[in-house]
């Protein structure tokens, strides 16, 4: 009975997603991550020139409006080449590949490499929305959106493995309105990282022209309770 209740409110909608998207993908990818990346550092020294950004950066659209081709969606981003894959068996797959895109962001006159990718479960929360048959709303939508990012949230955070190789990046719309929208929102969380990684040493160059602009929206909170 409490079983049915959960499926006709969708309260497992999203606390399903983001579980499968960590023990199916993640778990696997991001402790990789960090010896991908050197290795590619290796072979272009010059590409990845800030350490602190060497993660998979995780577009999460609460609107869960999915661009397949990030350059079609943002001109200031621009794809750059993919980092060396991981192949692994997989459920009966020989030679499964796992692999990560490169992009530049442009910021003004400068260009900034990172990993980025969208959560790909959020294709299905908009899948669901628009057939008749899951009976989902937009509403519920949106809900099972900052639910699922909440979670995989505090899925990542108590997932010793995945310690500093990911960065979630939450935000409300689509930006279809502005043109640099999605570049404004990855920039933004680079200079973030830039900054922590320099928050000791005051003086140094890296912190000196960065200029945040810290979202006011209404971005998912923490699950837990003791979280700030």
């Amino acid at each position: 009975e409490i079983s049915e209740m959960s499926e006709r409110s969708k309260q497992n909608v999203a606390h399903g997603l983001a579980w499968s998207y960590y023990v199916g993908y993640l778990k696997i990818v991001l402790p990789r991550l960090k010896e991908s990346m050197e290795k590619f550092s290796r072979a272009n020294p010059n590409v990845l020139a800030h350490r602190e950004t060497w993660k998979l950066h995780i577009l999460v659209p609460l609107s869960c409006d999915i661009c397949d081709d990030l350059e079609k969606a943002d001109s200031n981003i621009q794809y750059l080449m993919d980092l060396p894959e991981t192949t692994l068996t997989r459920a009966g797959t020989k030679r499964r590949v796992y692999k990560h895109s490169l992009y530049v962001i442009r910021d003004g006159d400068k260009l900034r490499t990172c990993a980025v990718e969208f959560a790909t479960p959020l294709h299905s929360l908009y899948a669901m929305s628009q057939d008749e048959a899951a009976a989902f709303s937009r509403e519920d939508r949106v809900e099972q959106a900052k639910l699922f990012y909440r979670t995989l949230e505090e899925i990542l955070q108590g997932a010793k493995e995945c310690a500093g190789t990911y960065r979630l990046i939450a935000y409300e719309g689509s930006g279809e309105a502005e043109t640099h929208f999605l570049s404004r929102e990855i920039l933004q969380h680079l200079q973030q990282q830039c900054q922590e990684e320099y928050t000791v040493c005051p003086a140094s160059p890296c912190s000196a022209d960065l200029s945040l602009q810290i979202s006011a929206s209404d971005l998912p909170q923490p699950l837990r309770s003791d979280c700030p």
